[in-house]
């Protein structure tokens, strides 16, 4: 693919907000690094403090306990008022929305998935997906494995640190860490999601954007029906089902998708 050698910095990181706050950057135009390793795509959690909505974009003040970040969903003015197969362009907190999304309120918890930017030397994330987050053990969980991601690359992996047997039951290897989280090469490079919990459909689209050619915009839906031969409106129902799962985002449009690493 075009973008092949980009996978690895492409792969979502799990990071907490003081993590994005302290990341560092060499220059203005050089990608971020969190414990020396280049990021651009992360998620994180955190209580929502502030909403502020704009003609442009709405903007949430998130605080994790460890810092706070200000995360911008930027408004499509086109989508709010195109009905494109009926669907409306995805679920809560996936961008496109004139308003902030039902369950995203002040003193609520959500999770953000999103590219850490910086404008007048000011950092804030762009969100790609935000939603609210629905059981309060994935706070729990969030923090534990960004927590194990940060000791992965600053520690070394388990057995090296002593632990023992990293690499069987139970245990995650080396070479699935560095792919999964972000330092391994383009064949190791940050699969989504193994496991579907999607329809026939939404897997074969999701097939689709793994495997067709294509540079960091994504595929648009136009292409995607017809490599498959697929009714317009079946491919906006089955994107609907992977925005809604987290496993796709949206580029350049609505209509314009790419997978969600992880």
């Amino acid at each position: 693919m075009v973008f092949e050698g980009t996978i690895s910095r492409d792969t979502l990181r799990p990071c907490t907000i003081k993590q994005v706050l302290d990341a560092s950057q060499p220059h203005p135009d050089a990608d971020f690094k969190i414990d020396d390793i280049e990021v651009q795509q992360l998620t994180f959690v955190g209580q929502i403090r502030n909403i502020s909505t704009q003609t442009t974009n709405i903007t949430y003040k998130l605080d994790d306990g460890t810092g706070t970040v200000e995360v911008k969903q930027w408004i499509d003015s086109e989508a709010s008022t195109m009905d494109l197969g009926g669907g409306g362009g995805g679920g809560g907190g996936m961008g496109g929305g004139s308003k902030a999304s039902a369950g995203l309120v002040e003193n609520e918890w959500a999770r953000v998935w999103g590219r850490l930017k910086a404008f007048n030397n000011r950092r804030h994330v762009g969100a790609h997906v935000i939603r609210p987050v629905t059981d309060k053990m994935e706070i729990t969980y969030h923090l534990l494995e960004a927590t194990y991601v940060h000791l992965y690359f600053t520690r070394g992996p388990l057995e090296a640190a002593g632990g023992g047997g990293g690499g069987g039951k139970g245990g995650v290897d080396g070479a699935q860490m560095d792919g999964q989280y972000g330092r391994g090469d383009s064949e190791m490079g940050g699969g989504a999601r193994g496991t579907l919990n999607v329809g026939p459909n939404a897997r074969r689209v999701f097939q689709c954007l793994k495997e067709s050619p294509q540079n960091n915009e994504g595929l648009n839906v136009q292409h995607i029906a017809a490599s498959l031969r697929m009714p317009l409106t079946e491919v906006m129902k089955a994107g609907d089902e992977l925005l809604t799962q987290s496993l796709i985002f949206t580029t350049v449009d609505d209509h314009t998708w790419a997978i969600l690493e992880f």
